[in-house]
């Protein structure tokens, strides 16, 4: 091998090895984002989301503005297609934050947790019933493993997962939005939170004239509302910089670190019950993911049939 084929390789294993832990930080903040909004539990979670969107709006905004990235802002904003897109994923945005903070201010992560495991099952249906994507007969069992973990589920809590499925559902169709439109994640981020941002301050200033500053006059409090910004968008640069260095069926791998922080969260730290039903409900999607994920990396590594490079799996 040559010297210049070794320093080549030598860059890619390092490329890849950043974006090892790139995904792993990504994850990673994302799997304990529960403690940061439990350490919000005197703050409504309706404020802790217009904190977060407003923060996210700056915070974002100043990266983009020192990496000269705002073109593809006013792209976005040019194009009523694109804009289309990204207020409906800006809507669903807003419903999963909303969510997640509720549910972890009432004591339900391991609802969370539940959610973000079926979470790319979710996906999978999405895009087999909207895109027009083929479901291989193993992702088609895992789904079917899936909903019959759902209906345990449902049983032991005596009515649906709301949250759970609240929390896959909005994800899975923020995906499918940002996946029909070209625009970045950092960019379509901000353009999502500029979209909220105008009732966020709405509701901001009268929450502020009808009940007085609140958690605005708590340094404390206001320091962990101001925090959920960066938290939020240096998870997001994290992601998009292990994504541009890992392939797809690495970054699938990773997407478990999350759900499993949280249900280690709920468990250990927030003290949550963990009863046999949902323990045989998380043990089916445990199993289900396991289908999904072989079935995927053997998809992955099949050759093509018939010229259509994508025939064997879409995603």
């Amino acid at each position: 091998m040559s010297t210049d084929s070794q320093s080549s390789s030598g860059v890619a294993d390092a490329e890849r090895r950043a974006g090892v832990f790139a995904a792993l930080g990504a994850y990673g903040m994302w799997g304990l984002f529960p403690v940061l909004f439990r350490l919000l539990d005197a703050v409504a979670p309706l404020m802790v989301i217009v904190h977060r969107i407003v923060w996210s709006f700056v915070l974002v905004g100043a990266i983009l503005m020192q990496r000269k990235r705002l073109d593809e802002v006013r792209a976005a904003l040019g194009s009523p297609a694109a804009l289309r897109s990204i207020a409906a994923s800006a809507v669903l945005l807003a419903i999963n934050w909303l969510a997640f903070v509720w549910a972890v201010h009432n004591d339900k992560v391991l609802e969370v947790s539940f959610g973000y495991f079926i979470n790319p099952l979710v996906s999978v249906a999405i895009g087999m019933a909207l895109l027009g994507e083929r479901l291989s007969r193993g992702h088609a069992a895992a789904l079917v493993i899936a909903l019959v973990a759902v209906a345990i589920m449902a049983t032991g809590i005596s009515g649906l997962p709301l949250i759970s499925l609240t929390l896959a559902f909005s994800f899975g169709f923020y995906g499918y939005f940002r996946k029909t439109v070209a625009v970045g994640s950092a960019p379509g981020l901000f353009v999502e939170t500029m979209i909220l941002l105008p009732v966020a301050l709405a509701y901001l200033v009268w929450s502020v004239v009808t009940e007085g500053p609140g958690p605005l006059a708590d340094p404390y409090l206001l320091a962990l509302l101001v925090f959920t910004g960066p938290a939020t968008s240096l998870a997001l640069i994290l992601f998009a910089y292990a994504s541009k260095r890992l392939k797809l069926a690495t970054i699938g791998m990773f997407q478990y670190v999350a759900p499993s922080g949280h249900f280690l969260l709920a468990i250990f730290a927030f003290g949550e019950p963990l009863g046999m039903v949902q323990l045989i409900s998380f043990a089916l999607i445990w199993v289900s993911l396991v289908v999904f994920t072989a079935d995927s990396l053997m998809h992955r590594r099949q050759p093509p049939v018939g010229g259509d490079a994508g025939a064997a799996i879409r995603k």
